[in-house]
């Protein structure tokens, strides 16, 4: 793999192990980690090898004047861009670009600048949870179902898990991450206050914690794989399975799905994931499969140029060989 892929935030903690995760793959690839303080970076560029740091600050017109967008093939915002610099730029350049941050009442700027223009390298909405493995995964259990009639999604956020600026300021109070929320209910979409829409979750037998819904692009993604009359997703605040045996945090996120399976039979299936090194390595692989299916890794295509969603351009399974050679846990049980 012979590119070069500038990574905005590229030394901040979403930033580190997307760099990280490319680089124990990809030895060749050119890495540019771009931040308001590059300095910050030389160590990191310096131990990842075909490196090095650049001065990007999106508030500052001269510092994206100074920047030759056209030498890269590939463009990661691992931060917040809300008035779509990168993406755009992306776009005007013909370089493929991957977005992190947006919510689902943030993207539509984006998808009209996308339709609008003649889209020549993939771009990739993957702000959904985890850069996409987790509606990934969601999407793959669905296959043992006929029909689906809710998908319910908690999110375990525990305090002792390293998170970088983007992520805490989104978690930085219990009502989630806006002050309204979509969800799919009984075939409706709805707006909510997700102060007022607290749903219990069953983590274990004698664990229920709070589960606050917010606004992630799994929920619109998942409707319209599975079908499912009913769906959310819930950001829920304790201590994680790794921390509860004493080690590390990790990062755990239940999946329940309840319909019809194959056979006819009704049932209720709990799809676990679990990465022992947190959120910020979980959101890193995500971006590592994206990459691989935008450049044709691994005996896959190049992907088309247009709007790309992670279900829309990732195959699961490629994904989930991935996670589980990083390490991450993933097990599926009945709930009786």
């Amino acid at each position: 793999m012979k590119s070069r892929i500038l990574i905005a935030g590229g030394y901040g903690v979403i930033g580190t192990n997307i760099a990280r995760n490319i680089r124990k793959i990809y030895k060749d690839v050119e890495l540019i980690l771009a931040g308001r303080n590059p300095e910050n970076g030389e160590s990191l560029a310096q131990e990842l090898g075909g490196a090095r740091t650049i001065y990007l600050d999106l508030t500052n017109p001269q510092s994206l004047e100074a920047i030759r967008f056209d030498q890269f093939d590939l463009i990661v915002a691992a931060l917040k861009d809300p008035f779509d610099i990168l993406s755009r730029a992306a776009i005007e350049h013909n370089i493929a670009h991957i977005g992190l941050s947006e919510m689902a009442d943030e993207i539509v700027p984006i998808l009209f600048k996308g339709l609008q223009s003649s889209l020549k390298r993939p771009i990739v909405l993957l702000a959904h949870q985890d850069a996409g493995v987790i509606t990934l995964i969601a999407k793959k259990a669905a296959d043992k179902f006929s029909q689906i009639n809710s998908i319910e999604i908690a999110g375990v956020y525990d305090d002792l898990d390293l998170l970088g600026p983007m992520n805490q300021s989104d978690y930085e109070d219990s009502s989630g991450l806006t002050e309204r929320t979509l969800l799919l209910e009984n075939g409706k979409w709805i707006w909510v206050d997700p102060a007022m829409y607290v749903r219990k979750v069953q983590i274990t037998k004698d664990l229920v914690l709070n589960g606050f819904p917010v606004s992630l692009l799994d929920v619109p993604s998942l409707a319209a794989i599975t079908n499912a009359a009913s769906i959310r997703w819930d950001y829920v605040q304790g201590d994680s399975i790794g921390t509860i045996a004493g080690d590390n945090p990790s990062h755990d996120t239940y999946i329940d799905i309840e319909g019809t399976l194959q056979d006819g039979d009704t049932a209720k299936h709990r799809i676990v994931v679990s990465d022992p090194k947190g959120q910020a390595h979980l959101v890193g692989i995500g971006v590592l499969v994206g990459i691989e299916r935008i450049f044709g890794l691994g005996g896959q295509e190049p992907a088309a140029g247009g709007l790309h969603l992670p279900e829309t351009l990732v195959n699961p399974d490629a994904a989930i060989s991935r996670l589980e050679q990083f390490g991450v846990k993933i097990s599926t049980h009945s709930i009786k």
